[in-house]
């Protein structure tokens, strides 16, 4: 692994080497990130002072860090954050990693909350399976006047999500709900959104080991067609709309006719669609007929 009594430059050379040797695309960029992280120097240290000597009992941690990597863990779940939307978001077990693919959802669903917060002053948003609260904290952290609430039904979940919320400091406009979907939401919002299981169960297995053994399972398998949590959102959000109130979800690259038809089938409309930075259409837009 990593030579002991190593300079910094060293010490990332060593550990590019062995991610590419076990054959991880991003070899260079986890080096890097990894170095940084144990090691506390950071890309301009590695430039300015490259021959700084790494203590033995650092480079047994590197070496602990890079196993991991090799053995398929993902370098923000090592690391324990990730950025999404310009914030910091802490992860858990219990939490995906919030994922560039994602701000598509958040982009879609800032103009139609603008629009409600111009018209009524304020805007109050759910947001299903919340996760580390990414989702609805991107939006606390742009309009100032939204409200939120974040629903998971995973204890671990919530906590991470009022962490993040603290974090970011929009702890004072979030709240997390213990619930199964819809199951213990009262009231009406003007939008509710969700990034939600959308994985075929048989598809799982065969996700990048990243995914399919270190994210939890239930935050991915949308049943066997993978559809199974947009019949259950469309089913129930009209009981919890405000007047002109929309539905924002993102969904798989490929389920962007049957999540249309599921929502038409319960008197929803699309008005918006958002692509994602590979051009796949993955953010869709509501609105009750």
């Amino acid at each position: 692994m990593v030579d002991l009594g190593s300079r910094l430059a060293d010490v990332h050379i060593q550990a590019r080497t062995l991610l590419v040797k076990a054959e991880i695309e991003t070899a260079d960029l986890d080096a890097r990130l990894l170095v940084e992280w144990v090691t506390g120097f950071d890309r301009l240290a590695m430039v300015r002072n490259p021959s700084i000597m790494i203590a033995n009992d650092v480079s047994a941690r590197l070496d602990a860090v890079l196993v991991r990597r090799i053995n398929g863990e993902s370098v923000h779940r090592i690391i324990g954050k990730r950025e999404f939307f310009g914030l910091e978001f802490t992860l858990s077990p219990d939490t995906l990693e919030p994922r560039p693919d994602t701000e598509a959802l958040v982009e879609l669903a800032l103009p139609f909350l603008r629009q409600r917060i111009a018209a009524n002053g304020i805007a109050d948003l759910i947001d299903l399976g919340t996760g580390t609260g990414a989702i609805a904290i991107a939006l606390l952290n742009q309009l100032p006047e939204l409200r939120a609430i974040g629903v998971d039904i995973a204890p671990g979940a919530l906590a991470t999500a009022r962490d993040n919320a603290h974090i970011n400091y929009v702890s004072s406009r979030f709240a997390a709900l213990h619930s199964n979907w819809f199951a213990e939401v009262t009231g009406g919002f003007d939008m509710i959104i969700s990034n939600p299981p959308y994985i075929r169960s048989k598809d799982i297995a065969d996700l990048q080991r990243e995914v399919a053994v270190h994210d939890p399972a239930r935050a991915l398998d949308g049943g066997p067609d993978g559809l199974d949590p947009y019949h259950i959102i469309a089913d129930h959000a009209g009981d919890h709309l405000r007047r002109d109130g929309a539905v924002a979800v993102e969904v798989g690259f490929d389920q962007r006719n049957d999540v249309e038809a599921i929502f038409a089938r319960s008197g929803f409309t699309l008005t918006g669609l958002q692509k994602d930075i590979a051009g796949h259409e993955r953010a869709m837009l509501f609105m009750k007929t």
